[in-house]
């Protein structure tokens, strides 16, 4: 097990965590955690980007397959829908 220190928040800046994490985490784990421990509207789809390299993380792909590492901020972004 690999693990990096990480800091996740929400787009609004409202909410964010300091937190060391395994690189076999997928985006999913991390939006599903943050939905659960941050009670965020669980009828709302979300994005997982890394806003120090600027990319979206897949929600399949793992935190190491998607370049992530130590010291990074991942940012929890609602999806939104026009229309």
């Amino acid at each position: 097990m690999s693990n990096i220190n990480i800091i996740i928040r929400t787009a609004d800046k409202t909410r964010k965590a300091e937190l060391s994490i395994d690189l076999q985490q997928t985006g999913a784990d991390i939006i599903q955690s943050a939905v659960e421990n941050w009670s965020l509207p669980t009828d709302t789809d979300y994005s997982i980007v890394n806003t120090t390299s600027g990319t979206t993380i897949a929600p399949n792909a793992s935190l190491k397959d998607s370049a992530v590492v130590d010291g990074n901020i991942l940012e929890i972004q609602p999806v939104l829908v026009a229309g």
